[in-house]
């Protein structure tokens, strides 16, 4: 089944198991109107096979394949709402297209995202994906996250996919004044979510609490 006719598949009348969705993000604190929104119309079950569209728009983290996930929704609300608190972006850098769900969420709630994937497959059906979804405010590119994507920079807002050991520093030196970072950061089992924020030569830090990634990896695969 092509993707274009899965829009209308088994996700898209799933009405009741979106709203119970939509409900679970509220108990645990997403309480941006147009984030959730997002999270509700984003049709989830394109991001995944088909095997797991039925599993698509419960709030857990799904196999995407090359040792992937789709984030749970919640972890993509969270870091949505964490990026836009303090305004609206207009240019963002993704690190971590992935699947591109991240990237369908966000997109239409900035002007134009930057987004980088290590990984040429998963890179190119993202791409597929959101020509189908007719996103198309968003600049993919494979390649190195830990590099982020120089000639475009300075970002105002940064939001990485995958967890680092700590920050890479090419991310915070093309952070652009007042720009926010999101990116988890520490080992398996100790990785904290970071909001830093550059305040001309000062960055701010704040944890936004524990979570569990995929390492961030350099090279090209």
């Amino acid at each position: 089944m092509s993707d274009q006719k899965r829009v209308s598949g088994i996700g898209m009348t799933s009405a009741r198991t979106r709203e119970r969705l939509i409900a679970r993000l509220r108990e645990q604190g997403i309480t941006n109107p147009v984030v959730l929104e997002r999270i509700r119309s984003v049709p989830r079950h394109l991001f995944v096979d088909e095997a797991l569209a039925s599993r698509a728009y419960e709030d857990t983290a799904l196999p995407i394949g090359h040792g992937q996930t789709i984030s749970q929704p919640y972890i993509v609300a969270l870091m949505t709402q964490a990026l836009l608190e303090a305004g609206t972006p207009r240019k963002v850098l993704e690190v971590g297209t992935g699947c591109g769900y991240q990237a369908a969420v966000l997109a239409p709630l900035v002007a134009t995202l930057y987004s980088i994937e290590r990984i040429a497959v998963l890179q190119q059906r993202a791409r597929r994906v959101l020509r189908d979804l007719r996103i198309g405010n968003v600049h993919m590119r494979h390649g190195d996250g830990f590099e982020g994507w120089p000639p475009f920079a300075p970002f105002d807002g940064i939001i990485v996919a995958a967890a680092a050991y700590s920050v890479p520093p090419a991310l915070l030196e093309q952070l652009g004044d007042g720009g926010r970072l999101i990116i988890p950061v520490g080992p398996d089992r100790e990785q904290q979510l970071l909001r830093i924020t550059r305040r001309g030569d000062r960055l701010e830090r704040e944890a936004l609490g524990a979570v569990t990634f995929v390492p961030l990896l350099q090279g090209l695969v």
